[in-house]
């Protein structure tokens, strides 16, 4: 089968297409024909070494994927061959065929194309968890989103409107701003513009927001502090800066403030978080209220320019590999 295959640590250029034996599932695994994989920044930093869990060489990468059932090891129920599913299985979706555990598969919505499956699990549970299970978030307080035009920006506007949460959405482009208002964001700002804090002060009534989607890290983290509302609480959920943040942790007392981290990995080894989470997120994929934001789209082969684009921070919603 193709696939592509990293032997070391590094960007784009390690990405390598070869030709490797097709997987077979063992007890309690599922294999999976790919039709569509969705490439995260959290991808990025895997192939780099940069990640939360140290990468063994050599590796396919690729944490999320749709695709169709083809076979079944021993132990596994509720699914069955032709099926059309998603699934989250950590590493190897950038390839023809992926082995995963059953209990990472999920079942996609008739509606639902390959490329809006794939966009899902990832952006979505991890907006879920953020923002309900970190968060608890309340209906009437206000969110900041990041970068609210990506992958997790689109599903988090989505995902906080199911909640009853008002949105400020930050991107780097009018145009962006605009996807960002056509999902549900109340409130739409340039991430670029002067004095930002007081514009995200000035759509809050003057409080700040009491949720703040931390993902770009760095030296504007200190200003994402600045934004908080009393009791604010701060989620960081990614460093797409690849920078050092400083906080001072005392200057957290005076607005009994909190900063947290999430990070999608440990919820899925939690059965009742996931059934939860799915719980909540199924009825609104089936119907439609939610619906996976498909960016550019790119073959398996050109797995390098998919990386420099979402490197070049000009896409919006997910970035597509197909076999």
């Amino acid at each position: 089968m193709k696939a592509i295959q990293v032997q070391r640590a590094g960007g784009p250029e390690v990405l390598e297409l070869t030709n490797l034996p097709k997987p077979s599932p063992g007890a309690g695994q599922v294999l999976i024909r790919v039709e569509a994989a969705g490439l995260n920044f959290a991808d990025i930093l895997y192939v780099a070494g940069e990640y939360l869990v140290r990468t063994r060489y050599p590796t396919v990468p690729g944490m999320e994927f749709a695709g169709v059932v083809e076979a079944m090891g021993d132990g596994v129920e509720g699914l069955y061959i032709g099926q059309r599913v998603a699934a989250l299985g950590g590493s190897g979706a950038f390839a023809e065929y992926a082995v995963v555990q059953a209990r990472s598969v999920l079942p996609v919505p008739t509606p639902m194309s390959a490329a809006e499956a794939a966009a899902f699990p990832v952006s979505y549970f991890t907006a879920y968890f953020a923002l309900q299970t970190q968060a608890q978030a309340k209906p009437g307080e206000w969110v900041l989103v990041q970068a609210a035009a990506g992958a997790l920006g689109t599903a988090s506007i989505q995902i906080a409107a199911a909640l009853g949460l008002r949105v400020v959405a930050l991107a780097s482009s009018e145009e962006k701003l605009a996807l960002c208002r056509s999902l549900g964001a109340d409130v739409a700002l340039l991430n670029t513009q002067d004095n930002l804090v007081d514009a995200v002060r000035q759509a809050t009534e003057g409080r700040g927001v009491d949720i703040l989607m931390e993902v770009v890290g760095g030296a504007g983290f200190a200003q994402s502090l600045k934004m908080l509302a009393y009791r604010g609480r701060l989620l960081v959920i990614g460093s797409a800066s690849r920078e050092m943040a400083q906080m001072y942790p005392v200057s957290l007392m005076k607005g009994n403030q909190s900063v947290m981290g999430v990070w999608l990995t440990p919820f899925l080894s939690d059965p009742a978080e996931m059934q939860a989470a799915t719980s909540f997120l199924m009825p609104l994929l089936t119907s439609g209220r939610v619906r996976p934001v498909v960016g550019e789209r790119f073959k398996l082969e050109q797995a390098a320019e998919a990386f420099r684009f979402v490197l070049s921070r000009k896409n919006t919603g997910k970035v597509i590999l197909e076999p």
